[in-house]
């Protein structure tokens, strides 16, 4: 069995973890915390990072930031994790959906400016499989009516825009770092400032609303409640689980670029013949490898495609059901525009394997697993 995702391991986690409990400083925040804060920071230059407990939590956490509530309204893509509407709905926002490009299953940045009304207040923009929405357009259009970006980068880890990092770029960004992301602390994120102010804010309401942190650095005799907030900051035995990977992150990248460029390689022959399309990465953008999918006919072919893999002993997956469709997307948002491509793309879009360490001869026998189901006589896919 090739299985769609292992956890990233390195190898020196488990010193890094015990390096942590012999510290007796635990519960976050302490060495391995400042580490992976310091290490986001130097490699994206955002003026501050800060770790969270989750994808999810970073965002949350961005929401509280961008200060919405009800009457606001928040625009993003439909295709993308119900993380990056909760978000904004928990504050009370109207979620607005827009259209996606068929090429990257991005925001659709010449839909943007169409979709803002007196009520917008955040642009969501979510970089799908780490590569990036065109920022360019999607910030000059949120500067002309006064807007906030927040990229939801959780799959953008070591992926960039013109030079410029994924995160990076708006006034905030969002990372995870699950177990299903290039680098893993299991459950995890981290959130990316652009400005001191927001740091400074965003470092109370990571720590249950108070000033603990300047205490802590001697700035203050005391600490005590100052803001709104909540308990975002991750354990210290998850930031030093991670912290091994981000030592090697240049490592795991290369990695996971080889087994991509192999997949891209073995499979251009059946996107030649018109069976499956592959994915696009638009000139300016470098990608991180966060996963290689392929697009079938439609969503009858991949469905009998991934009963074929699942027989074939390689574990294939579909994404997200769009979330203008979804029970709460019906209720929190709608959609702005005609969707020509958001339900349309993902229902054809399947998620091959890849993980850290996948090799070679696996990639190979996914690529013939594939083959062999496109050989088929058609009646029978």
């Amino acid at each position: 069995m090739i299985p769609f995702n292992i956890p990233p391991l390195y190898g020196t986690e488990e010193s890094y973890m015990h390096e942590a409990v012999l510290s007796h400083k635990i519960c976050g925040d302490g060495a391995f915390t400042k580490k992976c804060d310091a290490w986001i920071e130097a490699k994206t230059g955002t003026t501050k990072a800060l770790l969270t407990t989750s994808g999810s939590s970073a965002l949350d956490l961005a929401a509280l930031l961008c200060e919405v509530g009800p009457g606001d309204e928040v625009i993003m893509p439909s295709f993308t994790f119900s993380s990056t509407a909760n978000a904004f709905a928990l504050r009370g926002a109207t979620i607005v959906f827009t259209d996606i490009r068929p090429d990257t299953m991005n925001m659709d940045e010449t839909l943007l400016e169409a979709a803002i009304t007196p009520r917008t207040k955040v642009v969501a923009p979510m970089h799908y499989a780490g590569v990036a929405c065109e920022m360019d357009a999607i910030c000059a259009i949120a500067k002309k009516h006064g807007l906030l970006v927040v990229e939801d980068a959780a799959q953008g880890v070591m992926s960039s825009y013109k030079g410029r990092a994924l995160g990076a770029i708006g006034d905030m960004g969002c990372y995870s770092f699950h177990e299903t992301k290039n680098y893993s602390m299991g459950e995890g994120g981290a959130i990316l400032l652009a400005n001191n102010a927001l740091a400074e804010r965003a470092e109370v309401l990571r720590e249950k609303g108070t000033d603990r942190s300047k205490f802590l650095r001697g700035q203050i005799d005391k600490y005590s409640w100052v803001d709104i907030g909540s308990s975002f900051l991750p354990s210290e035995l998850n930031a030093a689980y991670l912290y091994a990977q981000l030592e090697a992150a240049d490592a795991i990248n290369e990695d996971r670029l080889a087994s991509y460029q192999h997949y891209y390689q073995a499979l251009t022959p059946l996107a030649e013949q018109g069976c499956i399309e592959l994915p696009a990465v638009p000139e300016g953008c470098v990608h991180n490898a966060h996963m290689f999918y392929i697009k079938a006919k439609d969503i009858a072919e991949r469905s009998a495609l991934i009963a074929h893999l699942k027989e074939a002993g390689v574990g294939a997956v579909f994404h997200y059901v769009p979330l203008h469709s979804a029970p709460a997307g019906l209720r929190f948002g709608r959609f702005c525009g005609e969707d020509r491509y958001t339900t349309r793309e993902s229902e054809r879009l399947l998620r091959l394997p890849m993980y850290y360490g996948l090799k070679a001869a696996e990639v190979d026998c996914v690529c013939d697993a594939v083959a062999a189901f496109y050989a088929r006589p058609a009646r029978k896919r």
